[in-house]
């Protein structure tokens, strides 16, 4: 099941797609707030986002570039079949593809169906990994929290890259030393809380307090 993201200010046309769309047992939301994509771009962490080129406040080649900051995510652009010009600046933007409207409900299906398979049977993995809506792009190294980018070290990005992927689980201070050593020769112990001090300093920093808990005698976890 994957979860695909609509921003389309027609509501009516919105809706119609995300009725498809869930009819093939995918989930959908609609973007509602068209002055503030990317918080809820990365609280609902999509699969993939289909982007209608004229929107209110910002036009999608804005968002499509704002979201390329934080996420590799498969962007698919809305845009009528005769519009040329817009289609070849959505692939230049970083767009993937594009959905001529009015919108074909079959031709809609095949084109995200084929997306999602290019991009996850290929890849077989999700890009970027979410948390209180910060975002960590597992391509870039780099974490992005309300629209500001949060700059890391290759040691706090593995020491959060496992944390994120042990979301709601307590990670041992040997697990986290030991995803260190794989690169770099040796890691001290105290290396590690050095590390772990520095990382929640530039996360409280950003907004995001207790980002990060301490179990005593266990470990760390994100919660």
């Amino acid at each position: 099941m994957y979860r695909i993201m609509i921003i389309e200010d027609d509501m009516s046309m919105a809706n119609a797609m995300k009725k498809q769309i869930e009819a093939w047992g995918n989930q959908c939301m609609c973007a509602e707030d068209f002055q503030n994509i990317i918080p809820a771009f990365a609280e609902y962490d999509p699969h993939m986002v289909l982007m209608d080129i004229m929107l209110p406040f910002f036009n999608g080649y804005h968002w499509c570039s704002e979201i390329r900051k934080i996420s590799n995510v498969p962007v698919v652009f809305l845009s009528s079949a005769s519009d040329k010009m817009n289609i070849v600046m959505a692939m230049n933007m970083g767009g993937d593809d594009f959905i001529p409207k009015p919108v074909d409900p079959e031709v809609m299906t095949a084109k995200i169906q084929a997306v999602l398979r290019r991009t996850y049977d290929m890849a077989g993995m999700v890009p970027v990994l979410e948390h209180r809506g910060a975002v960590l792009n597992l391509n870039s190294a780099s974490m992005t929290y309300e629209g500001k980018k949060i700059e890391l070290t290759k040691n706090e990005f593995r020491i959060l890259q496992t944390l994120l992927k042990n979301k709601g689980k307590v990670v041992s201070r040997d697990t986290l030393m030991v995803k260190l050593w794989e690169m770099d020769s040796y890691v001290e112990e105290n290396t590690l809380t050095v590390n772990v001090t520095r990382l929640r300093k530039k996360l409280e920093s950003a907004g995001l307090g207790d980002f990060i808990r301490t179990k005593v005698g266990s470990g760390y976890i994100v919660e």
